[in-house]
């Protein structure tokens, strides 16, 4: 019998992105934080934007009861090498790429008249769009439609992402990160096939795989913010 087994579970972490290296407003940031929601004992990787001193922002996280695993690479991983903390790749930018086709809904904009007798060229601001792709969406791949809604008629990859300030739907399988109502929007729906998102999103309230109710998992399914700004997922049956 071998003395060693290999097993996989999957581990549910927290990302903290630091742009301070003042470690009492940090303290008294994360305290607030903290005290909001449910992170005592939480994983948590380390991110920073700026040069600060690892081990005793180790310390720091630890005092608060939270458990630090690993530093992403950057700014903070040589100092993580040097005392044999892990480090974890830095993230690889998605590749934004053009929708199949998009349909723009343009409406003129009044303009102040000018002081000379040229004559301004009339603006038009695109009050609506909607963005269609055939293609699936493939991992590393990101489609973001700032002022409207997606439609694909196809699914979207682990590692991909959709982005929409308003509706999205997909007509196939789901396995990457949805997020619909970007910039605020909480009447944004998302419709989706067969949902197997690593994340879905709507105006900021988020749910990630682990917490995706299991009765809708590779279902047909609905997508919206209740009046409690909570997200419900609605099963659809055809």
């Amino acid at each position: 019998m071998a003395d060693i087994r290999i097993t996989g579970k999957m581990v549910h972490t927290t990302r903290l992105t630091f742009e301070s290296n003042d470690h009492n407003a940090i303290r008294q940031q994360l305290s607030s934080m903290l005290n909001e929601a449910s992170y005592q004992g939480a994983l948590v990787v380390i991110d920073s934007t700026v040069e600060q001193e690892l081990i005793a922002l180790i310390q720091l996280l630890i005092s608060l009861e939270l458990q630090p695993m690993a530093v992403v690479d950057g700014i903070l991983g040589d100092q993580a090498r040097a005392i044999q903390f892990p480090v974890m790749p830095a993230d690889r930018p998605l590749q934004r790429i053009k929708p199949t086709k998009e349909q723009v809904v343009e409406t003129p904009v009044q303009k102040a008249e000018p002081q000379t007798a040229t004559v301004a060229e009339p603006v038009k601001k695109i009050s609506h769009a909607t963005s269609y792709h055939d293609e699936i969406l493939r991992t590393g791949q990101c489609l973001v439609q700032d002022h409207g809604d997606i439609i694909l008629n196809a699914g979207i990859n682990s590692g991909s992402e959709v982005i929409a300030s308003g509706n999205i739907h997909i007509y196939g399988s789901v396995r990457g990160r949805v997020i619909a109502g970007a910039g605020g929007n909480t009447t944004a729906r998302i419709f989706c096939h067969s949902l197997e998102a690593e994340l879905v999103s709507i105006a900021g309230t988020y749910c990630v795989a682990d917490d995706i109710p299991q009765h809708v998992v590779k279902q047909s399914v609905h997508i919206y913010l209740n009046d409690q700004q909570e997200l419900v997922f609605e099963a659809l049956q055809f």
